[in-house]
């Protein structure tokens, strides 16, 4: 095995069963891929009440700046039905020129082809004039609690300083070279319990429906829509994903309905701003009397989710063209720099210094017979070669 064909690094990681949040040997594979390479690994357990304990790995070569950073896990999520796939999820098989495996390409392929970007940088002009490091943690499929995060914190405690960070997580629809993510939309998710007054369906003057309620304060929380978007942003959506009473009687009127939505949004809005604007929405929809006339505004209680994503963007000149011309030099194409798509650790990483996105293509990703085309490998690995070349040339300007 070298450590310079990303194909190898990848099969390695593959067979390495690390379903969040076990750690499976992954970290301990990558641990042995970067030590030779000069790399000073450290292995960082973050645990939290109530959370399992997660092992992370953070790794870095040279003690100067410039200092680019490469994130990313190596925790997957489940395989489901074992027996629909075609190759074993855990095998790393090969066949018509594509690598199977859980993680292949999110995102053991990203970190596998670093890994020997890197390696190939250090074989043709030594170590990079500044300092790389290895940020993985193994709970980003996960609650995200005991990764990133707390990796961060750790490290920054310990006095590390990041001027760039690259994110290697899949971010192109069709072919490599189509996007790079140069930020992310805000997520916030509600909780919303309505309460009315339980009885018979026939006596419905006796009763309150709180169904009657949701249907208003759901339709409130859609429209009219909360923006038409942003020059970087799409417009902001809320999506309601569950209404729910527990009742199963068809002649009985229930006493409480639950409905839950999320928000993806844009940079108009902060969480704080988009809460404020939603409770507004609500409180109108609960005095309503469309559906329930004469009736007392509803009572309805909200909670939120704890940890809403904050919108981003990233304007970093030397950060971006770096990735954009590489990707332009080896695939002939301009990629899109996009916001789009759900959330991803840079979320955190962007309180630290800024952060872009750019791996592999995604169609596969989470799906039976995750796989990855052998030609991808060694095309995004020549990417990051030269994003590696052209970052610090750039940062030593």
């Amino acid at each position: 095995m070298s450590v310079t064909n990303p194909a190898d690094n990848l099969a390695t990681l593959i067979r390495c069963p690390s379903v969040t949040p076990s750690e499976g040997g992954a970290l301990a594979a990558l641990e042995a891929m970067l030590a030779p390479l000069g790399f000073n690994v450290e292995r960082v357990t973050a645990r939290e009440a109530g959370t399992p304990d997660i092992e992370n790995l953070y790794a870095r070569l040279g003690t100067d700046g410039p200092h680019l950073m490469f994130a990313g896990h190596t925790d997957v999520v489940p395989v489901g039905d074992e027996a629909a796939w075609t190759h074993p999820p855990f095998a790393a098989e090969i066949a018509g020129g594509e690598m199977f495996g859980r993680g292949a390409v999110d995102m053991k392929g990203g970190i596998a082809c670093f890994v020997a970007a890197l390696a190939r940088h250090i074989n043709k002009h030594g170590a990079p004039k500044g300092s790389v490091s290895f940020l993985i943690t193994g709970d980003e499929e996960g609650p995200a609690i005991n990764g990133t995060v707390k990796l961060l914190e750790w490290a920054a405690e310990r006095g590390e300083r990041w001027d760039a960070c690259l994110v290697g997580e899949p971010t192109n629809p069709d072919q490599l070279g189509d996007m790079i993510k140069i930020g992310r939309r805000g997520s916030i998710s509600g909780f919303v319990t309505v309460h009315g007054v339980q009885g018979h369906v026939a006596y419905p003057h006796l009763a309150d429906n709180p169904l009657r309620a949701v249907t208003t304060m759901a339709a409130a929380l859609m429209h009219p829509p909360l923006d038409t978007g942003t020059e970087n942003f799409p417009p902001t959506n809320l999506e309601v994903t569950t209404i729910d009473t527990g009742n199963r009687a068809t002649n009985v009127i229930p006493s409480r309905a639950r409905f839950d939505f999320n928000v993806r949004f844009n940079d108009l809005w902060t969480a704080e701003s988009l809460q404020a604007e939603l409770l507004r929405r609500l409180d109108a929809a609960a005095a309503d009397q469309t559906l329930r006339p004469d009736r007392a505004p509803i009572r309805y209680e909200i909670t939120w989710s704890e940890r809403p994503s904050h919108v981003f963007l990233t304007r970093n000149d030397a950060l971006i063209s770096s990735l954009s011309g590489a990707v332009e030099a080896v695939t002939g194409k301009v990629p899109v720099l996009s916001t789009t798509g759900g959330t991803s650790d840079a979320r955190f990483i962007k309180d630290y210094c800024p952060v872009v996105e750019f791996g592999l293509v995604g169609q596969t990703m989470h799906m039976v017979d995750e796989r990855v085309a052998l030609a991808d490998l060694e095309t995004l690995t020549t990417i990051y070669e030269t994003f590696i070349d052209r970052w610090f040339a750039h940062a030593a300007s």
